[in-house]
């Protein structure tokens, strides 16, 4: 005990398992590729690197003591662990996937139809954002809350949908779904609104929402302190959508600049071939 808080260790045998067969699809799924399609280019060890990162970041948040608290005490703790997988490792691991190890999942005429539906925009926006609020409902959280298994249940399904919400921006293979840069911009800010409505909420209520937590007097904070510190989090995707949103506002201008300096080039080389057909004229009636 350190301020009270529960440093017990559960292991979850569905996230252990999630994560020993996510490792050996990964493995076995480059080297399928290697093997029966070696004119693809090698994987990049920064991918490689990005991958252990995220397997490495789930297990300390989903399988160390960190979630005994976050179940237990500190609902903020649980908002640190969603967060860090919504922000961090949905992201790492789409990176981690090259677009030719994803690739046969679109080429398959049994799994493309079902891959075009996931990673529409719409669809992955509702997804994530029906999942995250519905299981943050208090009947079916706190349900979560006292059953170990339902709570990781939860957490992986946060993962998922965070993976297919991040696809339509990051994802490795979208050219089933081509947004230009207005569309990405539009897309990153409606998507993360539901989840700051949530979040305000949570700080501005004044209302303890769960009641499950034990929050250790030693720690000198009241249960709605620490459901509010919990809400300042979750905003934080939203600063990250922010952030994903400037460098696609900064990409829109400089495809509208060159295409721009092509429209002006096109409009002066026309311009010069008709003063040459003007000058050719001149000269034949001289």
């Amino acid at each position: 005990m350190f301020y009270g808080l529960n440093f017990a260790w559960h292991w979850s045998p569905i996230t252990l398992g999630g994560l020993v067969i996510l490792c050996l699809l990964y493995i076995f799924g480059i080297r399928w590729v290697r093997r029966n399609k070696p004119e693809e280019k090698p994987l990049q060890k920064r991918r490689v690197v990005s991958f252990i990162v995220a397997v490495a970041v789930i297990a300390l948040l989903l399988l160390t003591p960190v979630d005994m608290i976050a179940r237990t005490q500190l609902f903020s703790v649980h908002m640190f662990q969603a967060v860090a997988l919504i922000t961090v490792c949905a992201p790492l691991l789409l990176y981690a996937f090259p677009a030719w190890l994803v690739q046969p999942f679109f080429a398959n005429p049994f799994t493309r139809p079902i891959m075009w539906v996931l990673t529409q925009p719409v669809i992955a926006s509702l997804l994530f954002n029906l999942t995250f609020l519905l299981w943050h409902a208090p009947l079916f959280f706190n349900f979560a809350l006292r059953n170990g298994t339902f709570y990781h249940v939860m957490m992986v399904s946060f993962l998922l949908t965070a993976v297919l919400n991040w696809w339509p921006l990051i994802g490795p293979v979208r050219e089933l779904h081509r947004m230009s840069y207005p569309q990405q911009m539009l897309y990153a800010f409606l998507d993360g609104q539901p989840v700051d409505i949530f979040a305000f909420l949570l700080v501005f209520s004044f209302v303890v929402f769960y009641r499950h937590y034990a929050v250790p007097p030693q720690l000198g904070i009241t249960a709605f302190a620490d459901q509010a510190v919990g809400g300042a989090l979750l905003l934080l995707p939203g600063l990250v959508d922010l952030g994903v949103m400037s460098p696609l506002f900064f990409r829109w201008l400089s495809q509208q600049e060159a295409k721009a300096k092509i429209a002006d080039q096109q409009r002066q080389e026309e311009e010069d071939a008709y003063m040459e057909e003007e000058d050719v004229e001149e000269h034949l009636q001289a």
